[in-house]
């Protein structure tokens, strides 16, 4: 299994998507890296969402409809599904493309091995998209729409990857894309969660690459949580602030289904 699909209510048109909690790796990944014990944990600890999907748990069960939640089973050290595999992805600068070389903080985790790349690609990256692409068309093709919530965590200070960490750091930093979210929907996250700030320090939002810049049917809003809000960083527990955040969400939820 490469992703988990949790049903919601067969009217919902939400999809909490959470591509960043799992700290599993596969035995093809864990052998390709150059790095084991306390290096690995470090580097599980800073680039993990951690209990991201808590947080998506927990707001399915508190929204008025139950949306429906894609899951990815596996750490972004295996792929990260939110990354393009061309030129155009621009973490590819610091070793960060779609299969990752270098590590939160430039440590060099695996050898460049365009084979072995493919091969994660092919696996785990391709049937991935394939997947959150098939639940999307489900929903437009059930309700008329699909509402893409991709739910996200961000640390306090700034990691030596960000190449945009210079700018404000919000309590929820909101993530846009011009065609496909709608001022409402803006809207409706800021009511939720009150402060907030749009693209900083992350921008854009995810949209299955068959429906992007085409389907205006298809909405999308990425919510980058930062981590002290809810948790103790780097890879700590969560604290009381995650209940709020939850509940918060869960309003979003709400807004966004109805």
């Amino acid at each position: 299994m490469i992703f988990d699909v949790r049903p919601g209510a067969p009217e919902s048109p939400v999809i909490l998507h959470v591509p960043h909690a799992s700290r599993a790796l596969t035995s093809a990944a864990r052998d390709s890296l150059l790095i084991t014990g306390s290096e690995l944990t470090e580097e599980l600890d800073h680039l993990t969402d951690a209990h991201t999907d808590v947080l998506a748990a927990r707001a399915a069960e508190g929204a008025a409809r139950r949306p429906w939640i894609f899951e990815n089973l596996w750490s972004r050290l295996v792929v990260d599904p939110e990354r393009f595999v061309g030129e155009e992805e621009e973490m590819r600068a610091v070793g960060m493309g779609a299969v990752y070389t270098h590590g939160y903080a430039g440590r060099r985790l695996r050898d460049d091995d365009p084979v072995r790349a493919e091969t994660a690609l092919r696996t785990h990256y391709h049937p991935y998209a394939r997947g959150l692409a098939e639940l999307v068309t489900d929903r437009v093709e059930a309700t008329g729409r699909a509402v893409i919530l991709d739910v996200h965590s961000y640390p306090t200070a700034p990691l030596p990857y960000e190449l945009h960490g210079a700018g404000p750091r919000p309590p929820v930093c909101l993530g846009t894309d011009p065609f496909h979210t709608p001022p409402p929907l803006i809207t409706a996250a800021t009511t939720a969660f009150g402060e907030v700030a749009l693209n900083t320090p992350f921008a854009g939002c995810y949209v299955p690459g068959d429906h992007w810049q085409q389907d205006p049917r298809v909405t999308s809003l990425m919510i980058e949580i930062r981590r002290d809000g809810y948790m103790t960083e780097p890879g700590g527990p969560p604290h009381d602030g995650l209940g709020r955040l939850a509940a918060r969400l869960a309003t979003l939820v709400t807004a966004a289904t109805s």
